[in-house]
């Protein structure tokens, strides 16, 4: 009996330093890992994937909210592949990881390193792992084969249509009520089979919740929660506008069996419809009435500096210099009112205990990312920009006979009722894009509303306000504003 304890005895002790050893190589690896290292996950090859930044000794996702193609640039010639090809959102590669590094990133194609960039901070998001950022990278030091595969020229996704639109078959299933569950779709006479949750969105789960005729798109389901197997996806990659009545009006990247889905085994497409959604409209006739310029020094603007509210030039000063907080910066300004004109109320993604403190302007921030604004060139090139980094949501003004709900003061519940307006005044912090290095012309400039799809809408084709904007470097007019898609 002694022995047979002794024996177990040993065996735990091996079994604890065993571990105690495969941790420390785990250390060691991580440890040969250099912080802020890059490297791209999920693509078919070496040149594309989703984005991860390796911090404190974890691999980690960056979010997609404000990643375009500048920061794409920026990956690609870390990782030495040359430029991008393309930025790429709403985890196109698969989900990304739980842990979430950056969001919020600003580059201005300057730096030598992501974490160079501005960011809101390691690990402070408000994101989901259906929101990973990537790139599609033209390599350059690859192999011979690679090169040539990556300048070939963007491959245009064939529509579903081209099966006989009466021949698409498409379900869900696997929910607990009739409007949730896993997307399915059927071809013909095959089998029914999964559809990829690559790049998978709201846009995509409007169509197929109007198809069914189950309403709106309410949320975009990428994971197996609703069930099914990673054997079973028929089709990947599908794009949609949200315009679309059918499907097949879609376009997609691979069809059949044995379908390359990236990402891990449970990136499976599903949807959660509404009959009943907010729609938020920009008043566009008060953005052109209330447009005007301000000239304000850095002393008045340190605030907005903290949340990324000035140009990128503003932040290259020396603040060592003695008269850095004397600079001025000249701002477009201009009142945001944006109703809701939908059937239910506009409520942020984020729960309550969620919610960020901003010390400078004393309230809590709901919403990352509720507004862009943006300058746009005759060549569509953004010139200037600015956002609305986090958002206060509240019911401001309403309609006879509707009673205000929401109210931010003393962490009170944020959203915006149906029939009332949230209305963020001209002498707002934040409420304004710096213009200080534009040049004098003609220009469009555009207010967009809820810019990256987040929350679920009725409809998002009146969700920015788009004018003509005309500055002589003394002055700056708005004209003829209307109603477009972000």
């Amino acid at each position: 009996m002694e022995d047979l304890s002794l024996i177990l005895l040993c065996l735990l002790a091996i079994s604890i330093f065993g571990n105690i050893d495969s941790n420390r190589t785990k250390i060691r690896r991580n440890r040969q890992i250099n912080e802020g290292t890059i490297r791209l996950v999920g693509g078919k090859n070496s040149y594309e994937g989703n984005v991860e930044i390796f911090h404190l000794g974890i691999w980690g996702s960056i979010c997609d909210d404000e990643w375009d193609i500048i920061e794409a640039n920026l990956t690609c010639r870390v990782l030495g592949l040359g430029n991008a090809a393309k930025a790429t959102f709403n985890s196109e590669f698969g989900r990304g990881r739980r842990k979430i590094w950056m969001d919020n990133l600003y580059c201005q194609g300057h730096e030598k390193r992501l974490q160079d960039c501005r960011f809101d901070g390691w690990g402070v998001n408000d994101c989901a792992a259906s929101e990973a950022a990537g790139v599609v990278c033209e390599s350059k030091n690859g192999t011979k084969f690679e090169s040539l595969v990556s300048k070939k020229p963007a491959v245009v996704r064939p529509k579903l249509e081209l099966h006989k639109e009466k021949d698409i078959e498409v379900r869900i299933i696997g929910g607990r009520y009739s409007n949730e569950g896993r997307v399915e779709i059927k071809v013909g006479k095959g089998q029914w089979g999964l559809v990829c949750g690559d790049g998978w969105s709201l846009l995509e789960a409007n169509v197929i919740c109007q198809q069914l005729e189950k309403g709106f798109g309410q949320a975009a389901v990428q994971s197996a929660f609703f069930g099914g197997k990673h054997e079973s996806i028929l089709i990947s990659g599908i794009k949609c506008t949200g315009r679309e009545s059918n499907i097949s009006e879609c376009t997609y990247e691979a069809f059949g069996n044995g379908v390359n889905c990236p990402g891990h085994e449970d990136n499976i497409a599903g949807v959660i419809c509404a009959n009943e959604l907010p729609d938020l409209v920009p008043d566009e006739v008060e953005i052109e009435r209330s447009a005007y310029l301000e000239d304000r020094q850095l002393l008045f603007l340190q605030c907005a500096m903290e949340e990324n509210c000035l140009a990128s030039e503003a932040y290259k000063l020396d603040k060592n210099d003695y008269g850095y907080l004397y600079e001025q910066r000249r701002l477009l300004r201009f009142t945001a009112r944006i109703g809701n004109v939908g059937t239910t109320d506009f409520r942020p993604f984020l729960p309550k205990h969620a919610w960020q403190w901003h010390m400078c302007h004393l309230h809590y921030h709901s919403m990352e990312v509720f507004a862009h604004f943006d300058v746009i060139n005759s060549r569509g090139e953004k010139v200037a920009e600015g956002h609305k980094a986090s958002f206060c949501l509240e019911d401001n003004n309403c309609l006879p006979g509707v009673e205000k709900k929401y109210a931010c003061a003393n962490y009170g519940d944020q959203g915006i009722s149906v029939g009332c307006s949230d209305t963020y005044l001209h002498t707002v912090d934040c409420q304004w894009v710096d213009i200080t290095d534009l040049q004098p012309g003609l220009y469009n400039f555009k207010v967009s509303i809820n810019p990256e799809f987040k929350v679920a809408e009725l409809n998002y084709d009146n969700n920015a306000a788009v004018c003509t904007m005309y500055y002589n470097a003394v002055s700056v007019r708005l004209l003829n504003c209307t109603l477009q898609r972000p």
